[in-house]
């Protein structure tokens, strides 16, 4: 039987759906947390403590269990864990993506010196440092602009600027969003040109060097600002053929522009007619529970998929299903303790609706990006077309009634 260790943030969406996957596989599973005490009840002795801000330290506790534990892969389910999973997997002889690699898929910046030593199509940027002026960066990269943070994910702390003063106060607004996350306050920060058009995500896995591109994701809501609120994934994309093309040509480059070789994918980019340009890329795949909108070959799961890659099993007659599939993101519409979702019978009534999760609890605060760093759920679809997909997750967002009071002074 073979065995895995998952890195698994407290507060990670998808622990649920990757232990599934593993139990399906028939693998033994022992999971790696920042706190153990929030697996150990289901997972007993494996369950192992590691602190993910000190990746060499965790790493070196995996490579220690692995003396006494037969580990066959390192997998990290989500940002915080990846770079850990490429540094254990490299000492223990896994499967893996170069430490290097993976530190620069984590880091905006050093994405951006790699994309532009590859020639390949981004924003014209400048990296902000502490003391920097903002505004002259942003005098120089051309209004309108983007300032967002190098380590946050999920357009957390991102914010459109239409002016040079506008981007020195989103500059401090941001400052103050990565202390509360816990990163340094003082550290670098992107200022962009703002590109117009639509955006697509690219869900892929590399094998080898090798990249396989398992779906690519409408995103029919407009990304223009202030802030970038994710709301509709459908899949397949409406885009031309020629537009896919040299979406996954893109794509491709820029795995290979930082390095990266094995696992998965997650791609954002901006298309304008007939122009692409890369956002960024991270070596995870979708985040959130937008990997349930998926299935491959008789009902596979994504999660599913990358484990079978991590542990060497097939992955022929795995494609994509033929059927159309989608998910709504549910906004919050403002900051407060969420009382409570009404209408989740309504909505789960429309045609093509298979699932509604709302993932943050009653009672519990809620607050909107740039600050917000949760969704408040999710919605899932599907259909003959990639129309009927987006019209039935509108439908039934618009039988929801989020209700939200206002926060406790205590």
């Amino acid at each position: 039987m073979s065995c895995l260790l998952l890195l698994l943030p407290t507060a990670a969406y998808r622990a649920k759906d990757f232990l599934d996957a593993a139990a399906a596989l028939g693998a033994e599973v022992v999971v790696a947390s920042e706190r153990r005490q929030a697996f150990a009840r289901v997972m007993g002795d494996r369950a192992l403590r590691v602190n993910l801000r000190r990746p060499e330290a965790a790493a070196q506790a995996i490579v220690a269990l692995a003396e006494r534990t037969r580990l066959d892969a390192v997998v990290a389910v989500d940002d915080q864990g990846v770079l850990v999973a490429a540094l254990a997997a490299e000492r223990l002889g896994l499967a893996h993506n170069p430490s290097e690699a993976v530190a620069a898929a984590r880091d905006k910046a050093a994405m951006r010196r790699a994309f532009a030593a590859a020639g390949l199509p981004q924003p014209e940027y400048r990296i902000a440092g502490p003391r920097a002026d903002v505004a002259l960066l942003a005098a120089e990269v051309g209004s309108p602009c983007v300032v967002k943070p190098v380590s946050l994910s999920a357009s957390r702390g991102v914010i459109r600027a239409d002016g040079p003063p506008a981007a020195a106060a989103a500059a401090a607004r941001i400052r103050e969003i990565l202390r509360e996350a816990g990163e340094d306050p003082g550290g670098p920060l992107l200022v962009e040109c703002y590109l117009p058009g639509v955006e697509v995500a690219v869900e892929g896995l590399l094998r080898g060097g090798a990249l396989e591109v398992l779906a690519v994701f409408d995103k029919p809501d407009p990304l223009e600002g202030p802030y970038f609120e994710e709301t509709i994934y459908v899949t397949p994309s409406r885009l031309p053929a020629e537009t896919l093309e040299s979406i996954t040509r893109l794509t491709a480059g820029a795995a290979s522009a930082l390095g990266l070789v094995e696992g998965p994918i997650h791609a954002e980019l901006r298309i304008d007619g007939t122009r692409a340009w890369l956002l960024e890329l991270a070596a995870r795949s979708i985040g959130g529970l937008c990997s349930r909108s998926l299935r491959f070959g008789l009902g596979v799961s994504l999660e599913e998929l990358i484990l079978r890659h991590a542990l060497g099993l097939g992955l022929d007659g795995l494609a994509r299903e033929e059927a159309a599939s989608g998910v709504m993101m549910l906004p919050i519409p403002r900051a407060g303790v969420l009382e409570e979702v009404r209408g989740q019978d309504e909505a789960l009534a429309v045609p093509g609706v298979t699932g509604l999760e709302i993932s943050i609890a009653r009672g519990r605060p809620v607050r909107p990006l740039p600050e917000g760093d949760r969704y408040l759920g999710f919605l899932f679809a599907r259909g003959e077309t990639p129309d009927e997909v987006e019209e039935a997750v509108r439908t039934a967002h618009g039988r929801l009634e989020i209700v939200i009071g206002e926060p406790s002074d205590e």
